[in-house]
């Protein structure tokens, strides 16, 4: 414990304290303090993530005659953003990467979080 630190326990009466006391728990470890908010379960409740490249809108007749192979026009172009949603809200957006250790996978590299209140407003 550092000198000064000593000291002020003294100066509190608090010279038989060791050591301060620990730092709160990491964000998603459980706080088993009594008392403490129980957000453990929440924690562990599943969302769904998409990430949309783009859309498109075309008539029935059309989507009946689409088949293996078909290409279908995005409204976005190569090198657009693409939108990240949770459960249907827009929460970020972001560019499409090809993962370093397996050229045959791709991912989303984050570019802009979205304000949560304005989110909400859009809603």
């Amino acid at each position: 414990m550092d000198p000064q630190d000593m000291e002020q326990f003294e100066q509190l009466g608090m010279e038989d304290a060791a050591e301060p006391a620990p730092a709160a728990p990491k964000a998603r470890e459980p706080d088993m303090r009594p008392g403490a908010p129980k957000i453990d379960a929440i924690l562990q409740i599943p969302v769904v993530l998409q990430v949309v490249v783009g859309s498109t809108t075309i008539p029935v007749a059309d989507l009946l005659n689409l088949g293996r192979g078909a290409v279908i026009p995005l409204d976005s172009r190569v090198g657009d953003p693409v939108e990240i949603m949770i459960n249907g809200r827009e929460i970020a957006r972001g560019e499409v990467v090809v993962i370093e250790d397996d050229n045959t996978r791709f991912g989303v590299s984050l570019t802009e979080i979205r304000d949560p209140t304005l989110s909400a407003l859009q809603q």
